[in-house]
């Protein structure tokens, strides 16, 4: 009985952040995707109408080296109200619920805020290596993640850390570049990297900062 009403508990967290009433502050909360036990994120309620869950945030001279093992960056990292990393395997939980969009929000070497929003976004299951799927691109970033070289594409991609090499360069691209990403051989963007953050077309390893948050593509904006 007593595993039954935990069970039962669970249920009452939202799946996402999308479920958390419109009038609530961006914030820390619990969520409970379906197939995990209650997770602790930071959900945005303001920007264009919020319901989005921030999957990772990163600040120039960031408290957080990056340079984290493939374990470690598959639970997760950091502390949800500054830098953090939520975690590969929660990724992919979460998007297996629903149809998921994402936007990348960059601060370029000026302090000036760019995005990138793609209407589709996907993990893939730790056998596929986290593999990133993306749909199309808006926004005024500029598409860092699907169309530049298609050596430098980051959709479709496998996840790789300093000890777990996935790319699809002849030497490890974590290694050589830092932190751990959905790496090609090598990069148009970086964004899990300790004062180097790079999106192509706004600054090379030297942009403020980067958060990457996700919400369901059929949310409503109001």
């Amino acid at each position: 009985m007593h595993f039954i009403n935990l069970h039962y508990f669970f249920l009452e967290f939202p799946k996402d952040c999308s479920e958390i009433p419109r009038s609530k502050d961006s914030g820390v909360y619990v969520i409970c995707p379906k197939g995990l036990r209650p997770l602790i994120v930071y959900c945005d309620m303001t920007t264009e109408s919020g319901g989005w869950i921030v999957i990772q945030r990163n600040s120039f001279n960031s408290e957080i080296t990056w340079d984290e093992s493939w374990t470690t960056y598959k639970y997760g990292f950091g502390n949800v109200e500054k830098d953090y990393w939520l975690g590969l395997e929660y990724l992919h939980h979460i998007t297996k619920q629903k149809v998921y969009q994402v936007r990348f929000v960059i601060l370029d070497d000026k302090n000036v805020e760019k995005y990138a929003d793609y209407n589709y976004f996907s993990i893939e299951d730790e056998v596929n290596g986290y593999r990133l799927r993306l749909g199309s691109y808006t926004g005024t970033a500029g598409d860092s993640m699907s169309s530049v070289q298609p050596g430098a594409t980051h959709d479709n991609m496998k996840f790789s850390s300093k000890d777990k090499d996935q790319d699809i360069h002849s030497s490890n691209c974590a290694a050589s570049n830092g932190g751990a990403w959905w790496y090609a051989a090598c990069l148009a963007s970086k964004l899990n990297n300790k004062n180097g953050i790079q999106w192509y077309g706004l600054c090379a390893g030297t942009c403020k900062g980067s958060t990457i948050m996700i919400r369901p593509a059929d949310y409503c904006i109001y």
